[in-house]
């Protein structure tokens, strides 16, 4: 059988489980994905991809998923990390596909029932916990920068997944005569972030996942 792409924005349903046969926990989240008949491919591995790179540096405190849609990011950050004991998925609208997918995880993961929870709030108006973690997935355009702001805003950690950069309303910071005006925005949301007195990690997940792989960390180091 041919190697599916993983930018494929077709929805995994149960069908596809043979595909994720082994016993990581990579192919066990998929194998529940499938199950839940109801995100595309991709959003499976960009959700995977940035949940455990972004564990690497980043451990521990309540997770707040911004501009979450169906919650993945968040739950996965769970599984990946069991000392933070709850998890906030923040959107303007619930998608009927959180409530299945949460519900197919807990099925799997019990530890999971009732820690993921989801506010229909702005972002603007969202209610972050002291010492969280701040996490999101494509949050298109000014979105990310929104993502920014409250993190800064509460001195709170961060990971962005940045795409949809608008060149008219994001900020470039000048930089757009040297290169791209996507890089630039990027680049500019790092520099931002060190102004702000945060430690900041550049890294990237796989461009056979999608070309907008751009992770951005960051952090305030300990005194």
């Amino acid at each position: 059988m041919p190697e599916m792409s993983k930018s494929s924005r077709n929805v995994l349903f149960p069908g596809n489980q043979s595909q994720f046969a082994g016993d990581t926990l990579f192919e066990r989240i998929a194998r529940a994905v499938c199950e839940a008949d109801c995100l595309p491919r991709k959003e499976l591995y960009e959700a995977w991809e940035s949940a455990r790179r972004i564990r690497r540096r980043m451990r521990g405190g309540p997770v707040v998923e911004l501009a979450a849609g169906h919650g993945l990011l968040a739950a996965i950050l769970l599984l990946l990390d069991d000392s933070s004991q709850t998890a906030w998925c923040v959107d303007v609208k619930r998608p009927p596909s959180h409530a299945r997918l949460m519900e197919v995880l807990a099925s799997h993961w019990p530890r999971l029932r009732g820690r993921v929870r989801f506010r229909e709030q702005r972002l603007e108006d969202a209610e972050i916990p002291p010492g969280s973690l701040l996490a999101s997935v494509h949050a298109c355009g000014l979105l990310t920068d929104q993502v920014l702001d409250l993190a800064i805003a509460g001195g709170h950690r961060v990971a962005v997944l940045p795409c949809c950069h608008d060149l008219r309303a994001c900020d470039t910071g000048d930089l757009d005569g040297w290169m791209d005006g996507p890089l630039a925005i990027d680049a500019t949301r790092a520099a931002r972030l060190r102004a702000a007195g945060y430690q900041v990690y550049t890294s990237e997940i796989p461009k056979d996942i999608t070309p907008k792989n751009r992770l951005l960390l960051g952090w305030i180091p300990e005194p």
